[in-house]
């Protein structure tokens, strides 16, 4: 698998880094904190595979009454596939293992994205998505609006969003970036034929989620 490291990972791999050497330091007088040094850097190390960022491909697939496709925003574990006054939502948890890059699911232009501070209870909480901090994308696409939300976590306090008001942006562009364990919920227009169900595993700009049938 090509990936390369994203630049956001320089901040914590720093600073674990320096934990290692205070505590390696500071083994000399206490041995003891030689076992913190190895711990943090363990982490430092995690953080750099945390920050992964893989090429992906999302697969070919038969035109035939379909008028177009659409990808997962983000790598995790469907929590719950419902509606919303007709709209289908589809909610995705992401732990410290998944790749924590969101995805653009369907060309369109951004409208706005609008942040909203809040708690930050587990990711896969049944109220996360009600309470913790978050930030909603709304694109306008030819086939109506749709979002992404990006939900922080118990861990994940630090939402990075790339894209702006009147950007244009394409089928599985990168779009933005939530450091660790987190949520991401995409709520589509009517019409969409949902392909996914709890439980399932997706990965962002590769997974196929739901199709938009010709009319």
């Amino acid at each position: 698998m090509n990936f390369s490291i994203r630049k956001e990972c320089a901040g914590p791999v720093a600073f674990f880094l320096l934990l290692e050497l205070i505590f390696w330091l500071g083994s000399r007088k206490f041995p003891w904190l030689i076992v913190l040094a190895g711990l943090s850097g363990l982490v430092a190390v995690f953080s750099l595979y945390f920050f992964r960022d893989p090429e992906r491909k999302y697969p070919e697939i038969s035109s035939q009454g379909i008028e177009n496709f659409i990808l997962a925003p983000a790598d995790g574990k469907v929590l719950d596939v419902s509606s919303e006054n007709g709209q289908p939502v589809v909610r995705i948890f992401l732990s410290l293992f998944d790749v924590h890059l969101q995805r653009c699911p369907l060309e369109g232009r951004v409208l706005t994205t609008y942040w909203r501070p809040g708690k930050f209870l587990t990711a896969n909480n049944p109220r996360a998505h009600q309470l913790n901090e978050q930030n909603e994308i709304v694109f306008e696409s030819k086939y109506g609006q749709y979002s992404v939300t990006q939900i922080a976590g118990i861990i994940a306090r630090r939402i990075r969003c790339w894209v702006e008001p009147d950007q244009s942006v394409q089928k599985g562009e990168r779009i933005g970036l939530i450091q660790f364990g987190s949520q991401v919920d995409l709520k589509l227009f009517g019409g969409v034929e949902v392909l996914v169900k709890k439980g399932d595993k997706v990965r962002a700009g590769e997974s196929i989620i739901g199709i938009i049938p010709k009319r």
